[in-house]
């Protein structure tokens, strides 16, 4: 999913002093996204400290979810698809349990079985014509949240089928940023936010006190934005899929699939969504593509504390009920 990276208004430059502290900002490349880091400190040396220390964090966190890392235990529990259990710790064991859940929630638009599918659709330019109806149903066979078993007593997960596979491609990143954002405010770091490639977990207060103020970027128009967000202690996710997608017969489809269909999602090209942690935020905004604007919008309304802004395809805004967005 192509990740529309959001702007902090005030975060212009490297380093902006403030009432309480002055803020510290490091870009670089994380999970093979592009990660900003930005923590308020008393002195350089505290805050590059910081910073080094959510980076070791989200390092962890990749070498636990990894399934391109063949020693992780992610990919142990893909090796034993069909096969036998694997126990694994209780960290990956909650996020896998949680997962589920929102798979729950979403009625199946949200699944980390998505991996098991078959990677029929190109995005590359390559593909010339539509796959035949009989291969995107076969693409999906090993596909289905509820054949991951959890045992909690042994604290193991099975996936049931031969061939399955999990991947936290639509929730990954919003962990390691809530991750990050508990190690530094534990340690006592009084404010800062967790920019994952879009996956945004904050906390405390900016400038002389202020909330932050988050940009919207403008789907049409890259360069531009169309609102601004003012939020403390909560994550934004802003999903975006307007460049990677296949046209047929006058239809588009993007590259976002729905796991339980085969098919691409159609009439969407930006979700943002504001929750309590990053983690929720991003699959939600994962689910949202696929439940359509509708769909989305009355489930998002039903979730206390979380909020939602949808762009379809034609340009045109639709908000959850109490989500305040401010005029440029």
């Amino acid at each position: 999913m192509k990740r529309i990276l959001l702007g902090v208004v005030f975060l212009a430059g490297v380093l902006s002093t403030i009432a309480a502290g002055t803020l510290y900002k490091r870009t670089l490349l994380l999970m093979g996204s592009d990660f900003e880091i930005t923590v308020m400190a008393d002195n350089s040396d505290l805050g590059e400290g910081y910073i080094d220390m959510a980076v070791m964090e989200i390092q962890r966190i990749e070498q636990l979810i990894s399934s391109w890392d063949p020693n992780s235990q992610t990919s142990a529990i893909n090796k034993n698809a069909g096969i036998q259990p694997v126990k694994v710790d209780v960290e990956l064991f909650k996020l896998i349990e949680r997962a589920k859940l929102i798979s729950i929630l979403s009625d199946g638009a949200f699944d980390i079985s998505y991996a098991s599918m078959d990677r029929i659709w190109k995005f590359d330019g390559s593909m010339v014509s539509m796959p035949s109806v009989d291969v995107v149903k076969a693409s999906i066979q090993k596909v289905g949240y509820e054949k991951i078993q959890l045992d909690s007593e042994n604290q193991t997960v099975f996936l049931s089928q031969q061939g399955m596979k999990i991947g936290f491609g639509g929730i990954g990143k919003g962990y390691a940023a809530d991750k990050a954002k508990e190690l530094l405010k534990r340690i006592g770091v009084k404010a800062g936010i967790i920019n994952a490639s879009g996956d945004m977990s904050t906390w405390g207060t900016g400038e002389d006190g202020a909330v932050w103020k988050i940009a919207i970027t403008n789907p049409k128009d890259k360069d531009k934005a169309f609102g601004m967000l003012s939020i403390t202690d909560k994550a934004v996710v802003t999903s975006g899929d307007y460049e990677k997608f296949v046209s047929f017969n006058g239809t588009r489809y993007s590259h976002i699939i729905n796991p339980k269909t085969g098919y691409p999602c159609q009439g969407i090209i930006s979700v943002t969504v504001l929750a309590p942690k990053a983690e929720m935020a991003d699959a939600l905004a994962t689910s949202i593509f696929v439940m359509g604007i509708e769909v989305g919008l009355d489930r998002i309304n039903q979730i206390p504390q979380v909020e939602c802004i949808i762009i379809d395809a034609q340009g045109n805004v639709h908000q959850s009920n109490n989500i305040e967005i401010q005029p440029l």
